[in-house]
């Protein structure tokens, strides 16, 4: 939304100080809620004619290891022009203290915007973001929501890192870090739901799906999903597909990992367990009907 001539607004030009740098730990990973994705997509879906972008707040909780998780965002009103771009910083922090009442757990861990340009506004912002979430560093998310021609839909994550010997806001990379989607189990019937009407031609919104219907469908886009690999996995062992190393890296990842798990003897493990509360259940089954022959005996 445009901003006005109100006082509350923080004019972020190339003449501020020089670059504020956190020493906290870098972040080494984001994982990112469908709640906060949600809410820069309906962000995008409001913003006005003129806005090119838009921009908010994350909030989430950062961990020991470096780790930042981003579980909700609000909005942030801005105006960007050729000069300079200017920042509501008042609505910014009346937001987060409202935020902060309900669930006071959830920080500020950076800010998001939409599209993937990062310029020298970008590198402003994050200047001023490093400002609020000081002695961590601020996390940048760039939602690229595919609607312009060439562009693809993703989400990427960003830290900050100053340039030159006499660091200027002006002056930042934007260096790249790993993100990852991720929601809990009980938000999957949500986005079951939410992705169901998507390939619908009908207006109508289904009912939610019960548990039978959500593990029955779980168990159908597993088995898709392994027949896909092995299809993939073929065509290139074949040679009618070029191979992808990150493709490559992930399933070995994947796979190794279970195999380790299997030769820990955890599968064994199971396996005796399940055997040893068969045996017990059998074990009283038989108690019981000895029991009442003896009853029946003693009766007699």
């Amino acid at each position: 939304m445009p901003l006005g001539s109100a006082p509350s607004a923080i004019y972020i030009q190339n003449a501020a100080p020089g670059f504020i740098s956190s020493p906290g730990r870098a972040p080494i990973s984001v994982t990112v809620h469908p709640v906060a994705l949600f809410s820069i997509l309906d962000h995008y879906l409001r913003r006005t004619d003129a806005q090119e972008r838009v921009i908010g707040t994350l909030l989430g909780t950062r961990s020991d290891n470096g780790e930042v998780e981003v579980r909700s965002s609000f909005a942030v009103l801005h105006s960007e022009t050729e000069e300079q771009v200017a920042v509501d910083m008042e609505y910014h922090r009346t937001m987060y203290e409202l935020h902060h009442k309900v669930n006071s757990k959830e920080v500020i861990v950076g800010w998001y915007s939409t599209g993937s340009n990062l310029n020298t506004y970008a590198a402003l912002i994050q200047n001023f973001y490093s400002q609020e979430t000081a002695p961590h560093q601020a996390v940048h998310l760039a939602l690229n929501t595919g609607v312009e021609e060439g562009e693809q839909a993703g989400v990427k994550a960003y830290v900050g890192s100053p340039v030159g010997v006499f660091p200027k806001p002006e002056n930042c990379v934007f260096v790249p870090i790993p993100c990852e989607l991720r929601f809990h189990e009980a938000e999957r019937s949500g986005l079951d739901l939410l992705t169901s009407t998507a390939t619908t031609s009908t207006l109508t919104v289904p009912h939610p799906t019960t548990d039978l219907e959500i593990l029955e469908r779980s168990l159908q886009a597993v088995s898709d999903m392994i027949d896909r690999v092995l299809s993939y996995v073929r065509s290139v062992l074949a040679g009618d597909a070029k191979g992808d190393a990150a493709v490559g890296r992930y399933l070995m990842d994947t796979l190794g990992a279970s195999a380790e798990d299997l030769e820990k003897g955890g599968f064994n493990a199971s396996l005796q367990d399940t055997l040893m509360v068969s045996y017990l259940a059998s074990l009283v089954r038989s108690q019981a009907e000895v029991s009442s022959r003896l009853a029946l005996v003693t009766a007699s």
